[in-house]
C-alpha cells in the first residue's frame, strides 16, 4: 500500500517539471518518420535500445522497469542485464516503453502535455473496452457482441501499437536532444536522478566524470550537459538542448 501511495505521489509530483519534450506524440511521425516505422516494426528492439540508451550505454546500472515496479532489483540483473532487459521487452513490453518514459521525466524534469496525456489514456481505455466486451461476448454468447468484441480488439491492437512507436520516437527525440545532437552544450552541476523515495525533483545537471559505475538513478557524464540556471525564458519556450532546472521544493506543494 505504502508503496502504491509513493508512485501515485512521484505521478503527481511530474506535473510540477518545468520541461517539455520535444516533440509531442502527435507530430512524431512527421519529426522522425524512419525512427517511427522502426519502433513499429520492431518495438521491443526499439525498446531495448532506448533504454539502454538512456543509461547511457552502461548495463551495469540496469534496474528491471527502471526501478519502478515491485520486481525491480529482484530479478538478477546484476549478473546478466542484457538477458533481463531483452525478457523485460518481449514479456512486458507496454511496462518497458513506460519505465523508459518515467526514468527520462525523472531525469530531465519533463512534464507530459495534457495532449499527451489524453492520447495515452484513449489508448488505455479502448484497450479495457475491448477486453471486457470480450468477456461479455464469452459469457453471453452472442454473436453481434462477439464481432463487436473483434472490432474492438482490432482498434485497441492498432492504437497501441500505433502510439507506443510515437512514444518511442518521442523518447529518441528526446535522448538525441539530452546528448547534443541538436546542438553544442555546457557541463553542468551533479543531479541525482528522482526516484521513489525523494520527494522532489532533481535540479538539472551531470557531473564531469567517473570511474566505478555510479549509484543508479545517477547518470553518467556525457561529454554534453545543459545550460547553467537562467531558464525557463519568457512563455516557456526552450530552445533545443536546453532544460529547466526544477523548482524550489518549497514550491512543489
Amino acid at each position: 500500500m505504502a508503496s502504491s501511495q509513493a508512485l501515485i505521489d512521484k505521478a503527481k509530483n511530474r506535473e510540477f517539471y518545468q520541461n517539455f519534450w520535444r516533440t509531442d506524440l502527435l507530430n512524431t511521425i512527421k519529426s522522425d518518420p524512419g525512427y517511427w516505422c522502426f519502433a513499429l516494426w520492431c518495438s521491443p528492439c526499439a525498446s531495448y535500445l532506448l533504454r539502454k540508451r538512456a543509461l547511457y550505454g552502461d548495463m551495469r546500472r540496469y534496474k528491471c522497469c527502471a526501478g519502478y515496479m515491485p520486481c525491480s532489483g529482484r530479478c538478477g540483473e546484476s549478473r546478466c542485464p542484457e538477458f533481463c532487459l531483452a525478457t523485460e521487452v518481449c514479456c512486458c513490453f507496454g511496462t518497458s516503453v513506460s519505465s523508459t518514459r518515467f526514468l527520462l521525466q525523472d531525469e530531465l524534469n519533463i512534464k507530459t502535455t495534457k495532449c499527451d496525456n489524453c492520447i495515452i489514456a484513449f489508448m488505455v481505455v479502448l484497450g479495457y473496452l475491448a477486453c471486457l466486451c470480450r468477456i461479455l461476448a464469452v459469457v453471453t454468447g452472442d454473436d453481434e457482441i462477439e464481432e463487436l468484441a473483434h472490432v474492438l480488439t482490432c482498434m485497441s491492437d492498432t492504437v497501441y501499437y500505433s502510439v507506443c512507436a510515437c512514444m518511442q520516437t518521442q523518447h529518441k527525440i528526446e535522448l538525441d536532444k539530452r546528448d547534443g545532437k541538436f546542438g553544442p552544450m555546457t557541463v553542468p552541476p551533479v543531479q541525482q536522478m528522482s526516484r521513489l523515495d525523494q520527494p522532489y525533483a532533481p535540479t538539472v545537471g551531470y557531473p564531469p566524470s567517473y570511474g566505478a559505475p555510479p549509484p543508479y538513478g545517477q547518470p553518467p557524464p556525457p561529454q554534453q550537459g545543459y545550460p547553467a540556471p537562467g531558464y525557463p525564458p519568457a512563455g516557456g519556450n526552450y530552445p533545443p538542448g536546453a532544460y529547466a532546472p526544477a523548482p524550489a521544493p518549497g514550491n512543489w506543494r
